[in-house]
């Protein structure tokens, strides 16, 4: 084993979940303001899944005010605090990018609850 793949190994997350597309996601951000560090959560349906190891990515999408926002979240990034799935959704492709056209109730993925 080389030097960067030690590397990979140690910065390497072990308690994510297993999240696929179309599930919804709460990310807990670790937010620093002048002295003080808390935690901000975004909800979002996983519309996108990049990259492989340490490099993996998911692309998170929500309906703010009316206003559709998506966020790239490096999985194993030190920022992310937590990762919490409220939700399966049951799709069948690899990417969503069609909700990006979507308004309403056409923007819902189809999902089954997990259990609490």
């Amino acid at each position: 084993m080389n030097t960067i793949e030690k590397i990979r190994l140690e910065n390497q997350k072990s308690d994510v979940p297993e999240m696929g597309i179309g599930d919804t996601v709460e990310v807990g951000f670790r937010i620093k303001e002048g002295g003080k560090e808390r935690v901000q959560n975004f909800a979002g349906v996983i519309i996108a899944r990049h990259g492989t190891g340490i490099a993996e990515t998911i692309t998170l999408r929500r309906v703010k005010a009316g206003q559709g926002v998506e966020r790239v979240v490096p999985i194993h990034s030190p920022l992310v605090a937590s990762f919490k799935v409220t939700r399966k959704g049951i799709v069948r492709r690899a990417k969503l990018y069609y909700l990006r056209g979507q308004v309403g109730k056409a923007a819902k993925v189809k999902s089954k609850e997990v259990g609490a």
